[in-house]
């Protein structure tokens, strides 16, 4: 794979030059409120070197997922404020995507300045599925870095779609791997392509079917394959156990059963559950073997034992020793409410102390990076943490993803 890097963008002169970053500045809110600003720092080192070196820089990205029109409680507002906070600098918001405002101010950018362009999912081209209107928004985005411009793609949580910001405007101008991308892109190769075994993948999360790929593809490649979330209680039905009122997807019992067949000594399923009498914080709560789940309790943890053969199943990896390469995606319980996110803690602890003694580990983004976060767990203790979950996934299923393609040429 032939990609273009930022160093060579930057080696190649852009003091004076207009460049469009697409970034992914996708963060939750309460109301205004970031929650967690995580993928917004993880898009400074990329802008701030493009700034540092003179670039007028133009930044594209999406929140949420507005209908195509404009939307208040989608606008970019609280992410260009902490933005700037984050870079050093002041960075402009333009009033629109691709109009008249937009246009002004790109127009008087100058060296080292930064403008963020309004949501650029409020322009349905954005995402539409007609090749042609998407070219047109990206040439509409082009028009605002100029013809002798140059294209950044640094937002990894977007890569695997086909949109305007992400794939069309990279045909139309010289098209490079920001720092992010191209980390990200790196550290996924590794886990395809060279692992150091034992190679051990969690996974979390509530469906079965989201990570249904993922576990065709990576179970007949890892010594270990631990499955916890609501995800497990699929598992568990399949193995015959009653689940209560656990979250169930019943259309997919017999897709697991199948990998269960095929890959039931590599896959490890919780032992025991913490169940609760009902959704909340304050639910009352047992902790009980999986064939003993009562009815109308619903498992919203894994349980105490799990945690132990769990630990065990990355750090002795059926006796040869602690899981060299690990990759973990999806909190093995509701993490928010803490009498439920003790799985997910201690799972990570374990990572932490895989990685402690030598074992590359990935955080795979999504949920498990803000479990990370939300626990107060040490982020540095880890190798790398993806800001892409949905995109790391695809990749590791073996798809194409269309916004690094796109950049091989």
């Amino acid at each position: 794979m032939a990609i273009s890097t930022l160093e060579d963008l930057i080696a190649s002169g852009v003091s004076g030059r207009g460049v469009l970053v697409r970034s992914d500045l996708n963060v939750p809110l309460d109301g205004p409120a970031i929650t967690d600003p995580g993928r917004i720092i993880a898009s400074v080192p990329t802008i701030k070197k493009l700034a540092e070196a003179g670039a007028k820089v133009v930044v594209a990205a999406h929140l949420g997922r507005p209908d195509g029109s404009p939307d208040p409680k989608y606008s970019l507002a609280p992410v260009a404020a902490e933005l700037a906070e984050r870079l050093g600098r002041h960075v402009q918001l333009a009033g629109d995507v691709v109009g008249q405002d937009a246009l002004a101010r790109s127009e008087g950018l100058t060296d080292g300045d930064v403008l963020l362009l309004e949501n650029v999912r409020f322009d349905p081209r954005e995402t539409s599925k007609d090749d042609a209107q998407r070219e047109s928004l990206a040439r509409d985005l082009v028009e605002l870095v100029g013809e002798d411009g140059a294209f950044v793609s640094d937002g990894f949580g977007v890569v695997h779609r086909k949109q305007a910001s992400v794939y069309d405007v990279a045909k139309l101008l010289p098209a490079y791997a920001g720092d992010l991308v191209a980390v990200e892109v790196g550290v996924l190769q590794r886990l395809t392509e060279s692992p150091e075994r034992p190679y051990a993948v969690v996974l979390g999360g509530s469906k079965v079917s989201d990570k249904l790929a993922v576990i065709e593809n990576l179970a007949p490649r890892v010594d270990t394959l631990v499955i916890g979330g609501g995800m497990a209680f699929t598992f568990l039905a399949a193995q015959g156990h009653s689940v209560g009122a656990s979250l169930l997807q019943e259309d997919q019992i017999e897709n697991a059963k199948s990998l269960l067949d095929r890959y039931g000594s590599v896959i490890k399923l919780p032992v025991d559950v913490v169940v609760a009498d009902k959704f909340a914080a304050d639910a009352r709560t047992q902790n009980v073997a999986v064939d003993a789940i009562p009815d109308g309790w619903m498992g919203l943890d894994v349980g105490t034992a799990t945690h132990k053969f769990f630990a065990a199943a990355l750090l002795e990896s059926g006796g040869s020793g602690a899981a060299k390469t690990i990759f973990w995606n999806g909190p093995l319980g509701v993490f928010e409410f803490p009498a439920f996110s003790w799985g997910t803690r201690t799972i990570a602890g374990a990572i932490v102390e895989a990685t402690a003694i030598g074992a590359f580990s990935v955080v795979g983004g999504g949920d498990s990076a803000a479990a990370v976060r939300t626990l107060e767990l040490g982020e540095d203790d880890f190798s790398h943490i993806s800001t892409g979950g949905g995109a790391s996934l695809e990749f590791l299923e073996g798809k194409t993803l269309p916004g690094i393609a796109v950049l091989d040429r």
